[in-house]
């Protein structure tokens, strides 16, 4: 293995993060890398290492990565993590923080680079395999991802455990030993240490063969995406929505590829078949006068209007007031749902010097909005503006004393108006925008 070969994967690309555990894996990454540098002074690279805090051994290893990458002259971030068990095992919980601490570490301009090599992606197949994975789980790893808005680069995916460990010998580098990694209660170790051997010893170009399946599958799904792009594309709406009608004549493997496909859009956790299925019926083929929802993971799937919305959880404030004392303030609301601003230049009239300006998320009674004759009550009025259900109880309304003057980007009460030329704007910045 020579250094052209990983500079040749990963030109013409110059800036890069590596992840960096001192294990063997990384540390002849990072060596590579570094010679690479050495012959291209324009090479630019920062490693980062990860403090899970779960072995005794953790600051050492800390001490080992900070001398070693000393020595190489390259910048090295330590970022400690604390992971909480939330039921999905932790290898899951560690692999989380360190890809959400890579996220926040990552630069403009910088891909993130990571280790792992031919024995990784056999045992990521063989993982997906034990899943039940169909072609999209056990294509594996890919050599290049997108990732936080730049991309995720694996140059050794082609490369064994023991050409690493060749080159680490021919170039006298140290490591560091999990010893974590003798522990076969965790299912890649188990896969590392008792079965991928003996199959290896059956057949000794096993993971070879394996990457070239992985590879295939990986080929088969991009040729998906290719010929179901412009479909997908036509079924999805400017807000991201999927449109229903279409997908009740398909056959119930393309629609299943769409829905799939539609999915990947919004999240990486894909669903099994079994919740496929249940997005279909229990979702998209409930009675029309249900409100139906299913929940993956932190969000939920709805159907509104003969779509099917893609969204976060939220937790609801019906029963909620918050006091808004400074109104020349913004007011940060709960849950992430953003920050409200009163601003001139609206409609609105300002409060009155005995109204308390409060925000709440539900109103009373009938209400008198701009631009519709007589009185309704909310519900009807978020019916006839067109309304989704999940945004009826998370919109905020602005209230001075107990008379609601606006709903945040929805309407005006007639109570509420400004006379002309004396407006304010109630603005709402949610996250993200």
């Amino acid at each position: 293995m020579k250094t052209p070969e990983i500079a040749h994967s990963l030109a013409p690309r110059q800036r890069f993060l590596v992840a960096f555990s001192g294990g063997l894996d990384s540390t002849v990454l990072l060596h590579q890398l570094m010679c690479w540098r050495q012959q291209n002074p324009a090479i630019q690279l920062r490693a980062i290492h990860i403090h899970h805090g779960l072995s005794a051994n953790a600051d050492d290893w800390v001490i080992h990565c900070q001398q070693l990458c000393q020595q190489w002259d390259i910048p090295l971030e330590v970022v400690r993590v604390t992971l909480v068990d939330e039921g999905k095992g932790i290898e899951a919980h560690a692999r989380e923080a360190r890809y959400a601490a890579f996220r926040i570490s990552l630069r403009e301009g910088e891909a993130l680079v990571t280790a792992q090599h031919q024995n990784d992606q056999c045992e990521t197949f063989l993982l997906a395999l034990k899943r039940g994975s169909g072609p999209a789980g056990l294509s594996a790893m890919p050599t290049v991802a997108d990732f936080a808005g730049s991309e995720l680069l694996r140059p050794l995916l082609n490369c064994s455990r023991d050409e690493l460990l060749t080159w680490a010998q021919q170039h006298n580098l140290s490591w560091i030993e999990d010893e974590s990694n003798q522990d076969d209660a965790y299912d890649r170790n188990f896969l590392r240490l008792r079965v991928v051997p003996v199959l290896t010893r059956r057949w000794p170009h096993f993971a070879q063969a394996v990457a070239r399946s992985a590879a295939l599958c990986g080929e088969q799904e991009q040729l998906l995406d290719e010929l179901l792009a412009a479909e997908l594309s036509a079924l999805v709406t400017d807000e991201g929505t999927l449109l229903l009608a279409p997908l009740e004549s398909m056959s119930a493997v393309k629609r299943a590829a769409l829905l799939r496909r539609w999915l990947s859009m919004h999240t990486r956790q894909m669903p099994s078949r079994e919740m496929l299925g249940r997005i279909w019926q229990e979702v998209a083929q409930a009675r029309e006068d249900a409100a139906p929802c299913l929940r993956l993971g932190d969000f939920e799937i709805r159907r509104y209007q003969q779509q099917l919305w893609w969204l976060p959880l939220q937790q609801r404030y019906a029963e909620a007031i918050f006091p808004w004392g400074d109104i020349s303030e913004p007011l940060i609301l709960p849950s992430a749902m953003g920050a409200l601003a009163l601003e001139p230049g609206g409609t609105l009239r300002a409060p009155a010097h005995d109204e308390v300006v409060t925000i709440r998320f539900k109103a009373s009674g009938v209400l008198h909005i701009v631009g519709r004759q007589g009185g309704r009550k909310l519900k009807k009025i978020w019916q006839e503006l067109g309304v989704a259900p999940w945004r009826r109880d998370t919109t905020p309304l602005l209230f001075y004393g107990e008379t609601l003057i606006a709903a945040a980007g929805v309407f005006v009460t007639r109570e509420g108006l400004a006379d002309e030329g004396q407006g304010l704007a109630l603005t709402w910045r949610k996250n993200g925008q």
